[in-house]
């Protein structure tokens, strides 16, 4: 059986930045997956074209921390 998992929407920018996110979060054991912004879009190679990273709901506080708070050792 399949459970569809509650996911939050995370990042949006070109898919270049979405696939290493997407690898640096599995990296610390956040299952992310990405999507095209237009999913009708021809898949045409483009790296900046628009896509998401979506991770999930219990997931979301713990990815916010690791990317988007600054940290105070670098300081």
């Amino acid at each position: 059986m399949c459970e569809l998992m509650d996911v939050k929407l995370f990042y949006t920018g070109p898919v270049i930045n979405t696939e290493m996110l997407v690898v640096m979060l599995d990296q610390h054991g956040i299952p992310a997956t990405q999507a095209f912004v237009d999913p009708t879009a021809p898949d045409d190679g483009d790296l900046s074209r628009p896509a998401q990273v979506f991770v999930p709901a219990a997931n979301y506080d713990h990815a916010h921390r690791l990317f988007y708070t600054e940290r105070e050792d670098e300081l």
